[in-house]
């Protein structure tokens, strides 16, 4: 932040300048590595434990693989929200606007690098679990490829589901403010309500994030109906649901970017 303010004059800034100064806080904080590091761990080890317990080739084995991506997308926006609200709580928000004033280039600046980062750690963990789940098949067993029907998409739609999922807790961060409520939000809206009302009204659990990673981005098979279903609304297909999700961040974003404009530090 002093960096900025000392080489670039008052109202003299652009969007470069703001994403250096955010590059530089986010590098120099090592629980942002380490959080990175234990999801993209967490999502390879949970794809090598379901690898190992598939006991039938019918199933969707690329799915299975990418299964560790859904818990780690918890500490994806968990550390999204916290790059927000961490700023709050220490106070150095007040440093941070005193160098860069423009609040909505600097929340732009925050979701850019921050989405960067997390699209980056999101496709190693995806691609990395992909082939360390297929090592793991037994029984027989043969492991996906990427050049089978909607294997690589696949792969490439978990790992941005991870950067998406983590700028909705950026988003969230803005506009809540505090660590531990913006938790709970992020936390109960993505990953508790889906529990319920997917199981109440399905026509609306397949429009929830984590339903639409789990059945639409990283899925290789085109249907989610049950056999012998007598009441069976499909799943969205991986493009839409990946659009949907997209929405779901830009609107997050953008009442967190509205809200970060009008109110004090």
């Amino acid at each position: 932040m002093t960096a900025l303010a000392a080489r670039t004059p008052a109202g003299h800034y652009g969007f470069r300048h703001v994403a250096r100064m955010e590059w530089i806080k986010l590098r120099s904080l090592r629980s942002t590595w380490w959080t990175l590091a234990l999801s993209t761990g967490g999502a390879v080890a949970i794809g090598v434990a379901v690898g190992l317990n598939t006991t039938s080739g019918t199933e969707d084995l690329t799915n299975n693989a990418l299964a560790g991506l859904i818990p780690a997308l918890l500490l994806s926006g968990v550390l999204g929200a916290l790059l927000v609200t961490s700023e709050y709580s220490s106070g150095m928000i007040r440093s941070t606007l005193a160098a860069a004033p423009r609040r909505p280039l600097l929340l732009a600046g925050k979701a850019a690098v921050f989405g960067a980062i997390a699209l980056a750690f999101g496709e190693a963990a995806s691609f990395i679990a992909f082939f360390a789940g297929g090592a793991a098949l037994r029984h027989g067993i043969a492991a996906p490829a990427l050049s089978q029907p909607g294997v690589l998409r696949a792969v490439v739609l978990g790992g941005a589901a991870f950067c998406l999922l983590g700028l909705i807790g950026l988003g969230l961060g803005a506009i809540i403010r505090h660590s531990a409520a913006a938790i709970a939000v992020y936390v109960g809206c993505l990953f508790v309500l889906p529990t319920f009302i997917g199981n109440l009204v399905h026509q609306v659990g397949v429009y929830l994030p984590i339903v639409i990673v789990a059945n639409s981005l990283t899925t290789t098979q085109s249907t989610a109906c049950r056999p012998g279903a007598t009441d069976c609304t499909p799943f969205l297909s991986a493009w839409p649901g990946l659009g949907v999700l997209a929405l779901y961040a830009a609107v997050v974003l953008a009442a967190g970017g509205w809200l970060f404009a009008r109110r004090d530090a």
